[in-house]
């Protein structure tokens, strides 16, 4: 009797020390989140990247919009002019307008495309700038987890405010 009630009392201490212990350890355990999204409206660099693209491209984007601009007013001037013209000249026109939009729908995607992969170039050096402030703070404040995306936390694990901070002092 005395052995069974000795062997009872300790699988109660090893239950309990195995309930209590990740208990123990979760409260030492430090977790913050960082707002990606905040960083790149938010932060000096991203600013200061955006305002260069913009310089790097604006030349461009101006070209492209006014082909767009001298396209939409041919075609206009084709609508109001087809019906007395004569059939030939109506299809010569109707090519010309066809390869104008060629033309402009190509140099629009080129655009596009440029303007997105140096986005993400600039981007990128934003994002490892970013990664290594977080990666310092974590060290210096011994987190255990830095979550970079999350559907739902607490502000007061919310650390954006200093890696904002750090990004926009650091260069």
């Amino acid at each position: 009797m005395f052995d069974m009630w000795r062997t009872f009392v300790k699988a109660l201490c090893a239950a309990t020390l195995i309930v209590a212990a990740p208990l123990a350890h979760a409260q030492e355990f430090k977790i913050g989140v960082v707002n990606p999204e905040r960083l790149l409206r938010e932060s000096t660099p991203a600013r200061a990247a955006l305002q260069k693209l913009e310089g790097e491209f604006a030349k461009r984007q101006k070209e492209v919009e006014d082909a767009g601009s001298r396209l939409k007013g041919l075609a206009e001037r084709f609508e109001k002019d087809s019906p007395v013209m004569t059939e030939t000249d109506r299809g010569r026109r109707q090519r010309e307008l066809a390869e104008l939009d060629r033309d402009f729908q190509r140099k629009q995607r080129e655009f596009r495309e440029d303007l997105n992969q140096r986005r993400n170039e600039e981007m990128q050096g934003l994002q490892e700038r970013s990664t290594r402030i977080i990666r310092q703070i974590a060290e210096q404040e011994k987190f255990d987890l830095i979550v970079q995306e999350a559907v739902y936390f607490n502000p007061r694990i919310d650390i954006t405010e200093r890696v904002l901070r750090a990004l926009n002092t650091a260069r």
